[in-house]
């Protein structure tokens, strides 16, 4: 069994963040999007791990990644030079996998309690295909299956009209009959190949497509809110075993609930309310940290208060006089209040950036 992981697209949900970052290496509590389905395969004992990667990413990726050495993995990258879809992703990595089954994981996507569970059906089963569902409450965003007495019997990407409250998740495992599917579908209307006509393909030459449900949660980070609920869920599950880390210096400071904070940090005369992730070498002052809060390294929060929210690295929040919530702010922001005269409001704003004032 190997593992196709994809790391490429544009993110245009989530710009302006994705116009400087891939949004595979956004931090989700801390740690790069990405790194939770790379170590969600080795979980599951995969040791070959092929990465799709975007032309104008590819370094990002690789830097970021390297050779798989600290996960005990072969990472190879496949580049992609635009996105053509997921099926198209497939089709190029076809000698990357051989004959071999795979897992392919979409490297957005979140789910709890890793893909163990599917491979070890899929070996058991055998199918040519093991989709994942979720039940969601927007089906219409993604490849829709229609059920039958518990088998798939049809798929649809992006329906208007679904025929079924599910999803198909960003998780597939294959057998090498992919790849017929792959290499004799055509572009959709929109250009690409479609993952769901590949899968209506093995339907309909009366190949075995199995499907699973998770039964825990499940993300596809397409839109920030994603992100925010994303972070909240995976704070929640990485303080199971542990209630508080304290690395740094909290001199003066009530701190309460589950937290973590790195080396190198000060914390001085604040509230933190975890659950809270707390990166190395920040500063925070005079300040409240609420619940679901990630603050990565070599930030500085000065006299404001934050709650259900991602910083990444050297973000500045300083005397800000209203909570900062719900909100994602990309590496190096700073949020500052006015000191001159007259008080105003002043802003240096991205392309698709979006600020909401009281």
């Amino acid at each position: 069994m190997k593992a196709l992981i994809t790391s490429g697209g544009r993110g245009t949900r989530l710009r302006p963040i994705t116009h400087t970052n891939n949004k595979h290496l956004i931090p989700i509590a801390n740690k790069p999007m990405l790194f939770y389905a790379l170590e969600a395969v080795v979980e599951a004992g995969i040791k070959e791990v092929g990465v799709v990667v975007g032309s104008d990413t590819k370094q990002e990726i690789i830097h970021g990644l390297g050779n798989g050495n600290r996960w005990g993995i072969s990472i190879i990258y496949i580049e992609q030079d635009e996105p053509r879809g997921l099926a198209h992703a497939v089709k190029i990595s076809e000698s990357f996998i051989g004959k071999d089954s795979f897992i392919f994981y979409l490297g957005d996507n979140m789910v709890v309690g890793g893909v163990k569970r599917f491979i070890k059906e899929f070996e058991t089963y055998k199918p040519n295909c093991q989709l994942v569902l979720a039940r969601v409450k927007n089906p219409q965003r993604f490849g829709v299956p229609e059920l039958r007495d518990g088998k798939i019997i049809s798929i649809e990407e992006k329906p208007a009209n679904p025929k079924s409250p599910y999803a198909v998740t960003g998780l597939y495992i294959y057998d090498s009959t992919i790849f017929e599917a792959v290499n004799n579908i055509c572009p959709s209307a929109r250009g690409e190949l479609e993952i769901s006509d590949a899968h209506q393909y093995l339907l309909d030459k009366g190949l075995v497509v199995r499907c699973s449900e998770i039964t825990g949660w499940w993300k596809d980070t397409g839109e920030p809110e994603d992100l925010l609920e994303a972070n909240r869920l995976v704070l929640d599950r990485a303080f199971e075993l542990e209630h508080q880390k304290i690395e740094g210096e909290a001199n003066g400071s009530d701190i309460a609930g589950k937290v973590i904070i790195g080396k190198g940090t000060k914390i001085s005369n604040s509230i933190v309310r975890g659950p809270v992730i707390i990166g190395e070498n920040t500063f925070i002052k005079d300040s409240y940290i609420g619940p679901y809060t990630s603050i990565h390294h070599t930030c500085e929060i000065c006299n404001s208060e934050v709650e259900y929210s991602i910083l990444m690295e050297y973000c500045k929040i300083i005397n800000v006089d209203i909570r900062i919530e719900r909100s994602l702010l990309g590496r190096g922001a700073s949020i500052v209040r006015c000191t001159g005269r007259p008080r105003s409001h002043r802003f240096l704003i991205g392309d698709q950036s979006k600020v909401e004032v009281v």
